[in-house]
This record gives C-alpha cells, structure tokens and sequence, in this order.
C-alpha cells in the first residue's frame, strides 16, 4: 500500500488518531522522518548536531548560526559523517596603482584574490607576494610592470637546415673563380679561394661574416676586390662554366646570426 492510499484510508476510518499514529509510524520507518549527523566547521569551532534538514541554511539555522554578506559553505564527508564548513569573508582591499578597491572574499592566499579578480600574468606585480595568507583588513597593493616585447627571431631555410640571420641585404652578385685576382688563389684574409668564399665590401659586411645567398649556399665573407663596393659580392665559384652560366644578377644576401 503507498502512502498516499494509506494516508486516504486512514481519513475515512474512524479509529482516525490510531490510523495517524501508524501512518507516521510507517513514515518513520520508511526514512521520511530521520536524522542525520552533521559537523558544522565555523569560526575555528566544531558543532556537533543531529538534524533532520539537508538545505544548509536550515541547518545553519538550527545551529544558531548566522551566514553573512560574502560568506561561503560547503560540504565534506570525515569518520563521524557529514561535515559543513562556514567560511567567513574577509574585508580587504586591494590598490591598484594607487586605485583602492574594497572587497569581500573567501579566498585563503592573496594569489588566488588576484586570479579571481583578473590580475594574472607577468604584467603585475603583487607586494605582498601571492603565497600571503588573506587576514581581514589587509590591503593588498598591486601594480603595471612593463612587459618586454616579444623578441622577433628571424630564420631563413638554408643547406644546413634553418638558421637564424640577424639581416638581409639586396646586393648584386657576380662571379670568379679560385685563379682570378693576383692568380695565388690567396684571400685577403690568407684563406684558400673556394666554393663558399665570397668577397664583399668589409664597410657593408665585415669579413670574417657568415652569409647564405639562395642558390649559392652558405658562404664566409673572406675576400675583398676592386669593383666589389657598396651592394656587390663576388661569389668564388669552382668553373669556368659555373661561373658564367651564374652571370650577374641580384641576389638577397641573409647576414646569419
């Protein structure tokens, strides 16, 4: 029989007190009517109480125990049962450059205030450092710290895979081979003229700097020459026919890092 049928019943008979008396009695028995055993957790007391509530507030109120403006609950399990910890909000405030803001909060440390309210990242600095404990009270001070811009690396795809280039220089290229100039195959930097020498302006590009030029490779600026002035290089080849199949043409010349 549900309760409801014996609820009806009960109203129609006229042994009416006995019939309410056993209907709470099933009730009872049914687990309507029952307590429970609950731990309230609040200003740094324990409260035991048995209750008949689930909605927090009841208990609270049962307890005795007013919530105030900005405070939290919440609810966890021990050995003895049910546990529910009031936690009281803290007044406080918080100065960002020179700018003052009071708040209420439950947040334990000053580092999740500011998580909470947007001040994250290394653009700010925080005085009393984010592991600080939040006391009633405290103003916590916040301000702007620059922030570096970004770095910008530039890379460039060459025959020895990807490497940086500090700049890039238009310039416009020949050709010679290791014989040409006083005939020695001597640089003027003492070196042995070959494929990956080249030979610039040291007022452009100082000799002794790793260059990549497309279609060429990667190559030392080891040489100088006569007509090489301004925007020239002179690229060593190792033909006769390579180097008048390169000619003379622009080239982008990558000034590698």
């Amino acid at each position: 029989m549900t309760l409801k049928k014996l609820y009806v019943r009960c109203r129609k008979d006229i042994r009416y007190p006995i019939s309410i008396g056993l209907m709470c009695g099933t009730m009872m028995l049914s687990g309507f009517i029952s307590n429970r055993h609950v731990t309230i957790a609040v200003d740094g007391q324990q409260l035991e109480l048995n209750t008949p509530y689930k909605a927090p507030m009841n208990i609270l109120s049962q307890a005795g125990v007013d919530l105030r403006e900005g405070d939290e609950y919440s609810f966890s399990h021990n050995e003895k049962g049910e546990v529910l910890t009031v936690n009281r909000a803290a007044t406080i405030t918080i100065d960002y450059n020179g700018t003052e803001n009071k708040i209420l909060t439950c947040q334990p440390t000053v580092g999740e205030v500011m998580e909470t309210y947007g001040y994250v990242g290394n653009g700010y600095e925080v005085a009393e450092g984010l592991d600080a404990a939040v006391v009633t009270g405290m103003t916590i001070h916040v301000k702007d710290v620059p922030v570096a811009p970004p770095v910008t690396v530039n890379t460039v795809s060459t025959n020895h895979g990807d490497m940086t280039y500090a700049s890039c220089l238009s310039m416009e290229a020949s050709a010679y081979l290791p014989s040409d100039g006083n005939g020695a195959g001597i640089t003027a930097t003492g070196d042995i003229a070959r494929r990956g020498i080249v030979a610039v302006d040291p007022d452009v590009i100082p000799l002794g700097t790793r260059v990549y030029i497309p279609g060429y490779g990667t190559a030392v600026a080891a040489d100088t020459g006569g007509a090489i002035r301004g925007n020239k290089i002179d690229l060593c080849m190792e033909s006769y026919g390579e180097a008048i199949d390169f000619g003379r043409r622009s080239v982008e010349v990558y000034i590698l890092n």
